[in-house]
């Protein structure tokens, strides 16, 4: 059980044998006094029974209706204090009748306390000391035969210790009350916070799952980004170089040339294809600095196309963060792709540019062209999936890819990164 269960379980307990003795209490010490009242003429004391046991069956009516069987939400308000007014006068008869009722007027203290508000708690009592020192002198008949200064002295310090007495119950009370209000604003904190914990919980795995699924379609995208760039494009330049054997096989020394071509392509191919699965980047980077692996690949494939392409370096060339050169690589080997497949080109310019935030690779053919924006029958732009993996790879290390192209005049592809060196961004 926790502190905070058994704070409140020793409170509800204190408070069950609190409201047991005073619905008790009252009852007891009447029937202790008629009890007396009942024994005395059997000593020789004389006393006018019928009134007393009147006035306490009345006593008990009174107590019944509104201290025991009256409702507790109904225990409040004027017509309590009605009934505080009632018994008072019920007891002042009774101690003016067998001055022993003083011991049943003792209730009045803890109903002024209950039952009462404000001021006129200490009211009640006063009320209550009055009628107690008529008890302590022995009844009226003792005030009126000269000692009522006695009852006035002995009222009137019975009222202050009664009130100095209600003042620090009062005080206790309330502390009491603070510390149920704390209790009960501590419980309901706890029952946010494990509600807020049962959220969070909830939201955690939530958030797992997702990043789980983001996780799993990262690998997925980056899986087809690269067979687009490695398998893809490998296999259409194996086709390529075989249907030109095709054509040139009365030209044995020209055949050989394709065939060649076409086996190196496939080596190099399966080679990647073994990099992709185990995310290793690729071979022309890990034995070469970017400029160089650029230039190498442009070399290779205006040789195979037949097509010029040179590559100019500007800037500082310096290593650069893993992702940041495959990036670049793979957007040189899509665009020079694109101009294989669809330009018509005869030149091409490719730019590597090191500046200090950022590293740009521009190319520039002066093929067809086309237009970058007309929706094709799919509802995709032209371009296909090889520029929407370009632009993924970029966006992804939050760089940035412009397409500028017309039919006719044509196109300019532009990738820009920024410049992370090698070793950081980790």
């Amino acid at each position: 059980m926790s502190i905070e269960a058994e704070l409140r379980a020793e409170f509800d307990r204190w408070e069950r044998k609190e409201n047991t003795l005073f619905q008790v209490l009252p009852y007891f010490l009447l029937a202790v006094c008629t009890l007396i009242a009942l024994l005395l003429p059997l000593w020789g004391v004389s006393l006018h029974l019928p009134v007393v046991l009147g006035l306490s069956i009345a006593t008990t009516i009174w107590l019944l209706c509104f201290h025991t069987l009256r409702p507790e939400r109904q225990r409040n308000g004027p017509l309590m204090g009605l009934y505080y007014a009632g018994l008072m006068v019920l007891a002042a008869g009774l101690v003016a009748t067998a001055p022993w009722y003083g011991l049943f007027t003792f209730v009045g203290y803890p109903q002024a306390f209950r039952y009462l508000r404000g001021p006129w708690r200490y009211v009640g009592a006063a009320a209550t000391s009055t009628i107690m020192a008529v008890s302590y002198l022995g009844g009226v008949d003792t005030i009126t035969a000269g000692l009522w200064w006695a009852w006035v002295a002995i009222s009137l310090i019975s009222t202050v210790l009664a009130w100095a007495f209600s003042y620090f119950v009062e005080e206790a009370d309330q502390r009491n009350h603070k510390q149920k209000q704390a209790l009960a604003e501590l419980h309901e904190t706890n029952v946010k916070l494990e509600a807020a914990l049962e959220e969070n919980a909830s939201l955690h795995a939530q958030l797992l799952v997702q990043a789980r699924e983001a996780g799993v379609l990262d690998e997925r995208q980056r899986m087809a980004r690269e067979i687009h760039d490695t398998l893809a494009q490998g296999l259409a330049g194996i086709l390529t170089q075989l249907q030109a054997a095709e054509q040139t096989l009365d030209e044995p020394p020209t055949l050989r040339r394709h065939m060649t071509n076409a086996m190196n392509l496939a080596r190099e191919s399966l080679t990647e294809a073994r990099r992709t699965v185990h995310a290793v980047e690729p071979e022309v980077l890990a034995e070469a600095r970017l400029p160089d692996a650029i230039s190498d690949v442009t070399r290779r494939w205006s040789e195979v196309n037949h097509i010029d392409a040179v590559l100019t370096t500007t800037g500082d060339p310096r290593p650069m963060h893993t992702d940041v050169e495959v990036t670049l690589l793979r957007a040189a080997q899509e665009a020079l792709a694109n101009v294989a497949k669809h330009a018509k080109a005869s030149r091409v310019g490719l730019t590597l540019s090191y500046m200090e935030d950022l590293v740009t690779l521009d190319v520039r053919d002066d093929g067809v062209g086309f237009a970058p924006n007309t929706k094709r029958a799919n509802g995709s732009t032209n371009g296909g999936f090889g520029l929407a993996g370009m632009r993924q790879r970029v966006q992804r290390l939050a760089g940035r890819l412009d397409i500028e192209s017309e039919p006719g005049g044509g196109t300019a592809i532009s990738a820009s990164v920024p410049a992370i060196p090698a070793g950081g961004g980790q």
